[in-house]
């Protein structure tokens, strides 16, 4: 499948793998990839989404506090060491998994043939509510309908 990707957006699953390890997390989810999506500043489907790195990692570091603090949980002065390189692939969680076939879903839309941030990134803006990328973008302030709007007219033009 990822013969298909565009060289960006392999880059983006790269740099969504380094965020997962970077966070200590096992597993790379949906925000994970939103966030190396979210590396190149310059792309004109980040542009369309209105919103930096800086502030999604710290979007998602208040996210996962207050999930710790509903279970009574302070993680005030805490940090999470990074987890060690591996040998082993790192897996996706289901929800990240889920999010390739609705790329190229996007992908096959417009008539392309390769796989790129744009269609990652409709991909993620498609996601539940109970998805960690949906509560992201929403604390985010980002406005997912008009977002995927936008990206769909860069595919028209």
């Amino acid at each position: 499948m990822f013969e298909k990707f565009t060289a960006g957006a392999r880059t983006a699953v790269t740099h969504a793998l380094e965020e997962a390890r970077l966070r200590g997390d096992r597993r790379v989810g949906t925000e994970h990839l939103l966030l190396g999506v979210l590396h190149e500043p310059g792309s004109p489907a980040v542009r369309c989404l209105g919103v930096g790195l800086d502030d999604a990692r710290s979007a998602l570091a208040d996210l996962d506090r207050s999930a710790l603090a509903a279970i009574g949980i302070d993680v005030r002065g805490v940090d999470r060491p990074p987890v060690p390189a591996s040998r082993k692939r790192t897996p996706f969680t289901s929800g990240a998994r889920s999010v390739l076939p609705r790329a190229l879903g996007e992908v096959k839309r417009t008539g392309g043939r390769r796989l790129g941030e744009e269609h990652l990134l409709l991909a993620l803006l498609a996601g539940e509510r109970t998805d960690p990328v949906a509560e992201l973008l929403d604390r985010l302030g980002v406005d997912r309908s008009a977002a995927r709007e936008r990206l769909r007219g860069m595919d028209a033009a």
